[in-house]
């Protein structure tokens, strides 16, 4: 991708004669580019792309197969999909100003959306929590719309929402397969989790054998972090990185938010939640939040010193789980 393509993409997004001045490139994506366009006469939007070079995981088998829930998601499609799902819901998320997936600009997937300017959720509450305070009642009143909405079947918003079906049988059995795969992984690469994986398989076991059966799911973002979370300059939540959006179990989105906003959760707690639920979603997140940034770390993904925290800190959750 070169700043001739991008800044022809950015004149046809944003017209009115501007010229690309700056290209800078926007901290925090893994899995796609995520660049601010800055015009001549300071206009700025944001352009993500979708491009092998721009993607720090190491490719696996099934990446690019949208019928897992997990799966990344890449492109365009599941952007739209859930772009057109968020904003149908009144939920905030950044405007689309150009999309091309037909190599009219680059050989990539590309969308030139709207620049939220301000901070993250994430850095609002550890700057001053007091004034998060509206931001996540918002976020709440945007969490139970999204809850609000449902469907017969999981999976994939560009699935499900054009009709079609996802693997496995169940929420609770794809999970279970995923955190089965996430500890195989991590047993690989640490031997303090090799030396619990006995305990950790069964524990997984006896928590999905308590999950009764459900047949009604509900739209989640999936990695609903604060750093997801942008404010705009009227003080509400708009959310970000939602190529994963499925409909799924709502205990799911509510562990990740446990896990990430510690104490600060208390706002966004919801009623009804399945407690057998939240104990097998928080077992298989810390092994996926151990498995995942150790794999990261095998490509070159420049932040290392922060990715090996977080796969230290959920190791070491994950084992408390199980006493060890």
């Amino acid at each position: 991708m070169t700043r001739e393509q991008l800044a022809g993409a950015a004149r046809a997004a944003l017209g009115g004669g501007r010229r690309l001045q700056a290209l800078k490139r926007v901290a925090g994506g893994s899995k796609k580019g995520v660049y601010r366009l800055v015009m001549d006469d300071a206009t700025t939007a944001i352009a993500y792309l979708w491009d092998d070079a721009e993607n720090y995981w190491p490719a696996a088998e099934g990446d690019d197969d949208l019928t897992d829930p997990f799966s990344p998601g890449l492109g365009l499609d599941p952007f739209e999909a859930a772009h057109a799902r968020l904003d149908a819901l009144g939920v905030r998320v950044p405007a689309i100003r150009l999309v091309d997936r037909d190599g009219a600009h680059c050989p990539a997937d590309l969308a030139i959306v709207e620049d939220v300017p301000g901070e993250s959720l994430e850095e609002l509450l550890a700057r001053d929590p007091r004034s998060a305070a509206p931001v996540m009642a918002r976020l709440g009143e945007a969490l139970e719309a999204m809850r609000r909405h449902q469907a017969s079947t999981y999976g994939k918003v560009v699935v499900v929402d054009e009709g079609g079906t996802s693997r496995g049988t169940s929420c609770e059995r794809v999970v279970l397969d995923r955190a089965l795969r996430d500890l195989a992984e991590a047993a690989s690469r640490d031997p303090r989790i090799a030396g619990a994986r006995a305990r950790l398989e069964e524990r997984l076991l006896g928590l999905v054998a308590a999950v009764r059966p459900r047949a009604q799911y509900a739209v989640v973002h999936g990695e609903l972090g604060p750093d997801h979370v942008l404010v705009d300059a009227d003080g509400n939540p708009v959310l970000i990185d939602i190529e994963g959006l499925m409909y799924f179990d709502v205990e799911w989105e509510h562990v990740f938010l446990r896990i990430r906003l510690h104490d600060g959760y208390g706002p966004l707690r919801a009623d009804g939640l399945d407690d057998d639920r939240l104990a097998l979603y928080m077992l298989a997140q810390r092994l996926s939040l151990t498995a995942g940034p150790l794999r990261l770390l095998d490509g070159d993904f420049p932040n290392r010193a922060f990715m090996a925290g977080i796969a230290e800190y959920n190791l070491t959750k994950a084992l408390e789980l199980v006493g060890a």
